[in-house]
Formats: structure tokens, C-alpha cells, sequence
């Protein structure tokens, strides 16, 4: 075997810069510099610096956060919704899966039956479980904006939901051992609990005013 000039050369920079304990620079790639495609491109138009401003402030009723809960080794999972001003959580457990297909049937199960006064939007983080929002929005008319990578604090109700959740089904639970009853007993459970942020009243009687409220005007 006759080694080619060529690789020959390239093994002695290689040598000479492990000798010397630099490491050789790379040439610049032709592509650099230019704007990285997406891996996420179901984000693309629906990110949340184009979410109408008044999403931000809990004033303006009808704003949900959204996620999913993941058991056990990933096989199972929670769909978790909570409305900004009142923080009225509704949970929805998924079992086995929880692929896009099937998140965005059980949300449109979850919001069927939410008054139009509180059906103004839904922020999500980029996971692939809501590849197929624009499914889920013709089908319900609600928009569904992503936050920024690593950002939990652009859905600070949620996050906060979450851990209250985390407290009756710890990390390491299957959801898969978990009844549908029990998970409505929890959803009761919070949103019959009096909160601070809201002057002593559950996210129950909050979210009834705000839906009393608009059935006025």
C-alpha cells in the first residue's frame, strides 16, 4: 500500500499540532454564516414574539399553557392545560402514547366544551407533540404559539401547575397504573383549592366569574 501524497501531508499537520498540543484549525465551511433551517419546523409562523401582547397579561382572560407530564421511561404522559387568570387546570392522561396524532386528538377532546370567552390561545414549548397544531387550530379556532427554547418561564402557570401535579404523582410513576378517576380527582382536587394570587378564590369560582362575566356583556 503506497500512501497518497495528499494524506500523507494531511498526517503530518495532524502530528505536528498533537506535538505541540494545538489543535489545528478547521477550514471555514462554505455554509457558514448562513441562517440555520429549523429542526422544528412546525414552529415556523407560530412563534411566541407574534402572540397578540394582551396574551401576556392575565387581565385578559381565555390564555392557556400547555404541556405534557411524561411518566415513567417516557412511555406515558399527562396533557396538561391551565388558564392564565384563573388558574384552572385541566388534565387529560394519555397512557401509552404520546405522539402528535394523538396529542392533538385528546386536546381537542380537552377544550370541546370551553366557552368562547375562554378560548382565546394556547402556548406550548417546541416539543413534536404539537407537530400538528395547525390540525388542532381549524379544528377549534384556537391559535397555538410556541415559546422560545429553554424558556419555562414563558409558561410560568404551567410549570407551577406541573409541580402542584408532581406532588400526587411523583417522577417515576407510570401514568399507565394510574385510573382516569384519579386523575380527575386531582384536577378537582386543584382547581377547588383557595389561592392567594387570587384573593382566596379557587380557580373553580374564578373561572365562573369570568365566564359569568362575559355571558353579561
Amino acid at each position: 500500500y503506497v500512501q497518497g501524497a495528499g494524506s500523507l501531508r494531511h498526517q503530518l499537520r495532524v502530528d505536528k499540532a498533537l506535538r505541540s498540543g494545538r489543535t489545528r484549525r478547521l477550514p471555514r465551511s462554505p455554509l457558514a454564516g448562513l441562517p440555520r433551517r429549523s429542526n422544528r419546523p412546525w414552529i415556523e409562523g407560530a412563534q411566541i414574539s407574534v402572540r397578540p401582547p394582551q396574551a401576556a397579561d392575565r387581565a385578559v382572560p381565555g390564555h392557556w399553557e400547555g404541556d405534557l407530564v411524561i411518566g415513567a421511561g417516557g412511555r406515558s404522559a399527562l396533557i396538561t392545560l391551565v388558564e392564565r387568570t384563573s388558574r384552572f387546570v385541566l388534565i387529560h392522561r394519555l397512557g401509552a402514547g404520546h405522539d402528535s396524532q394523538t396529542v392533538t386528538t385528546a386536546l381537542q377532546t380537552m377544550v370541546a366544551d370551553l366557552p368562547r370567552a375562554v378560548r382565546a390561545s394556547i402556548t406550548w414549548d417546541q416539543g413534536s407533540e404539537m407537530a400538528r397544531h395547525a390540525d388542532f387550530t381549524a379544528a377549534t379556532d384556537i391559535p397555538v404559539y410556541f415559546a422560545d427554547p429553554h424558556s419555562p418561564w414563558q409558561r410560568p402557570t404551567n410549570e407551577n401547575t406541573n409541580r402542584l401535579i408532581r406532588e400526587y404523582l411523583p417522577k417515576g410513576t407510570s401514568f399507565t397504573d394510574v385510573t382516569d378517576t384519579q386523575v380527575q380527582a386531582i384536577q378537582d382536587r386543584l382547581n377547588r383549592r383557595p389561592r392567594i394570587v387570587l384573593n382566596g378564590q379557587t380557580p373553580t369560582e374564578k373561572l365562573n366569574d369570568i365566564i359569568n362575566g362575559a355571558n353579561t356583556t
